[in-house]
């Protein structure tokens, strides 16, 4: 995943671009063409809070922060393809945004509405649901979210949430948690929404009232609907807000409104109920009398007609009736067509969860990508023409102060001519969520320079899906949920043949250092304020006891670590190899400097292997005759063609891992004369094949040892997955002359196996 270019890179991207580069490095040997691109998230609330604070315009602060960070990242000596370098503050990356924001207000999947949504008070923007945590706090600042009515664009992810939930399926090299995330994020999609135009009540001609139902196919039955006193509508003209005045006076109030319905077109009465119950994240609800006896008994309470729309037959089956065109239809087949037609006219039918809600992503902030739109008196919402893009971000001279549209100041970039009759409009002022600019990047990276369309098809078809994306899991139902939606929409736009972006996912672990925290106060001190001299730490000063825990790296922690003061004292491939060794990538690092030695130590002794056999072969072959016994073996071996073999694989393994040594390394090896194992040698180690087993080697079985009670009493050949199985294994030996001859008539306590699979001790009574 690309980064945001905070102005210094940290041990967390030191990881997770060395795994990248690695992989990148050993697919190449194995004659891969690998794109293996960089970029910058360079948009956001980050950028703007750090240039407020310094006084200074984001796009300054965003541009001397990715120069820095892109000399750090070369001085990692990392294969990334600068050619195809891209920056989602760039107009000619963020232009292609807007094309894609302007997509899908084509299709139908933009719209503008006023609607309750998480406000952060620090930041001063709106968040999406996914960016508060569980404890009802901004993810960026920390601040408890608010509620607060704001008119909004909105996508709607929703229309896509079975396709996004069946997809899970299809990504079988996705680990466990995060496809359990964004499952349980998707919820289960046993229902849709229907949108209801408003007529009276003061309401606006284009007002929807969007009802959720888990029976899509008895919306001929609808009688009536309820809505709870907290439902938005109450928020909007003066005319609705009293009712909800009303509401504590009585428990049912009908609106002086009506939802028209979505086939008939005939008024549906709307009530506000504080009697009926909703289900967690549902504020209005279709009643159904033919399907629940709640509803029947409403219904009749209040003078409602209402069809009959279900007819169950003696043999358990059930027919849609009284229901237009599908009458007679079976029921589940009259779900499927009804929801259908709702598609194909509009107004709803996509299969979503009651949880699920649409993507908001108007940002109140300067720094993002503009919202494509003009605000038009007589047009209303006019599409900016795809001719006219990118809309720029105007020059603002004085940048200073959070929140409160920024951009509705630019009074000469807001005021514009409607698209569509060329009066008066105004532009735009919110900005888009930066989470809209990351959910395609991996797409432009096919086609980086392109200036007719954001990728080609043709490029992006052989290209993609990415075999192999690296990230982390706090991205589970933000990034690769939205990213997911966007290839599931270009997919249906035929801008690509695949439908999901990424085929492998690899989260890696955090990198976590040691915390001290004063457990009195909880406040975290630096290593110069801890005394380690005890068994135990305390702090320095007062002699206080100290909470010592490992916790991603942080500054307000003091547990970070300089990568460049590493780099100084113990160079690249040693903090490569420091990284990568001890714990696979999935797995949290728990930084222990001292464990550094031993990679120092195994470095030496390759360097030292390869050292001795250049200047071996630098000397005579050994006369065997003259050596002795000790000796002969030993010096043989060294100047045999196996071992030659063997050393020249271990350097070209160690290649991806540790690129300057190995390098160095091959280059001694290419000095011998009297070399005995083929290979293009004016090619770097690089640039060399992959070392590849021999058929001798490419086998199924291993030779297992066994022991009885601690005695060694032979060996048996298995099959290499058995070797391993406690109790195929038993089996095995048990069936084998081994066996019969050891264990007659000894009973097994236990098996206690080699974790290589090549050796077992049986223990008897």
């Amino acid at each position: 995943m690309f980064p945001y270019p905070s102005g210094r890179l940290h041990m967390g991207h030191v990881r997770v671009y060395t795994i990248s580069d690695t992989v990148a490095r050993f697919q190449r040997m194995n004659g891969y063409q690998v794109l293996h691109p960089m970029g910058w998230d360079a948009f956001g609330l980050p950028a703007e809070n750090a240039a407020i604070e310094r006084g200074l315009h984001p796009h300054d602060w965003t541009k001397s922060n990715i120069e820095y960070m892109r000399k750090q990242i070369e001085s990692l000596s990392l294969s990334f393809d600068w050619e195809k370098e891209i920056s989602t503050c760039d107009p000619n990356y963020y232009r292609w945004t807007q094309y894609l924001f302007l997509k899908l207000f084509e299709s139908g999947l933009c719209y503008r509405k006023e609607a309750l949504v998480n406000w952060d008070p620090v930041d001063k923007t709106v968040l999406a649901n996914e960016q508060v945590d569980e404890n009802g706090r901004s993810w960026r600042s920390g601040a408890k979210v608010e509620k607060k009515y704001l008119k909004q664009w909105f996508i709607r992810i929703t229309h896509f949430s079975h396709s996004l939930l069946r997809g899970l399926e299809d990504l079988t090299e996705w680990g466990k948690y995060v496809k359990g995330m964004q499952s349980w994020w998707l919820g289960e999609c046993n229902g849709c929404y229907y949108d209801f135009k408003l007529e009276g009540g003061d309401v606006s001609s284009d007002s929807l009232l969007p009802v959720f139902t888990i029976n899509p196919e008895a919306v001929y039955g609808v009688s009536h609907i309820l809505i709870s006193p907290d439902h938005h509508l109450l928020k909007g003209t003066q005319a609705l807000h009293k009712w909800k005045e009303e509401i504590t006076k009585q428990k049912v109030v009908r609106l002086p409104l009506s939802a028209v319905h979505p086939f008939t077109n005939k008024p549906v009465p709307v009530y506000v109920s504080a009697e009926a119950e909703f289900e967690e994240h549902i504020d209005a609800k279709m009643g159904i009398p033919c399907l629940n006896e709640v509803d029947k008994s409403f219904a009749e309470k209040h003078g409602l007609d209402f069809e009959i729309v279900i007819k169950h037959s003696n043999d358990g089956s059930a027919q849609v009736v009284n229901s237009a065109e599908f009458t007679n239809l079976d029921r589940q087949v009259a779900r499927e067509e009804i929801t259908r037609t709702a598609r194909e006219k509009g107004c709803g039918g996509h299969w979503t969860s009651a949880n699920l809600h649409d993507w908001p992503i108007s940002r109140q902030r300067f720094w993002g990508t503009p919202i494509p739109i003009v605000h038009c008196p007589t047009c209303k919402e006019v599409p900016v023409p795809f001719d006219n893009l990118p809309i720029e971000l105007p020059k603002v001279a004085n940048f200073n102060g959070k929140g409160g549209r920024p951009l509705a100041d630019a009074s000469e970039w807001v005021d514009t001519t409607c698209p569509k009759c060329g009066g008066p409009g105004r532009r735009e002022t919110d900005t888009m969520d930066t989470f809209v600019d990351s959910a395609w990047y991996f797409l432009r990276f096919c086609d980086a320079h392109n200036t007719e369309a954001p990728w080609r098809k043709e490029v992006a078809n052989k290209l993609m899906p990415v075999d192999l994306y690296i990230g982390g899991k706090e991205h589970a139902v933000m990034h690769l949920y939205y990213a997911r939606f966007l290839s599931h929409f270009a997919h249906q736009q035929g801008l690509v043949s695949h439908k999901e972006p990424f085929k492998r996912l690899l989260v890696q672990g955090i990198v976590k250092g040691p915390s001290y925290r004063v457990e009195s106060t909880g406040k975290y001190l630096t290593p110069q304020e801890v005394d380690l001299s005890g068994p135990e730490p305390v702090e320095k000063k007062t002699g206080e006891k100290l909470i010592v825990e490992f916790e991603k790296m942080s500054k307000s922690k003091h547990n970070g670590v300089d990568p460049q003061e590493l780099l100084d004292q113990y160079g690249i491939d040693t903090v490569r190899l420091f990284i990568l060794q001890g714990v696979p990538p999935e797995m949290d690092i728990h930084w222990n400097i001292k464990a550094i030695n031993g990679v120092l130590r195994w470095q030496g002794r390759v360097w030292g292997l390869v050292s001795r056999f250049i200047e071996l072969r630098g000397t005579s072959p050994p006369i065997p005759e003259a050596l002795s016994n000790s000796d002969k073996k030993k010096e043989m071996a060294q100047h045999s063609v196996e071992f030659e073999r063997i050393l020249c694989s271990l350097v070209l393994m160690l290649a991806p891992l540790a690129p300057h040594i190995s390098s160095e390394m091959w280059q001694g090896l290419k000095s011998v004369k009297h070399k005995t194992v083929s290979y293009d040698w004016s090619r770097d180690a690089l640039h060399q094949p992959w070392p590849v087993a021999t058929k001798e080697v490419e086998t199924n079985t291993v030779m297992v040892k066994v022991l009885v009670n601690n005695k060694k009493v032979g060996t048996i050949e298995v099959h290499r997955t058995e070797a391993t199985d406690a109790e195929a294994l038993e089996r095995l030996v048990q069936e084998s002359s081994i066996g019969h001859k050891n264990l007659s008539n000894l009973l097994i306590k236990k098996l206690v196996l080699s974790p290589k699979g090549n050796l077992v001790n049986i223990l008897t009574e």
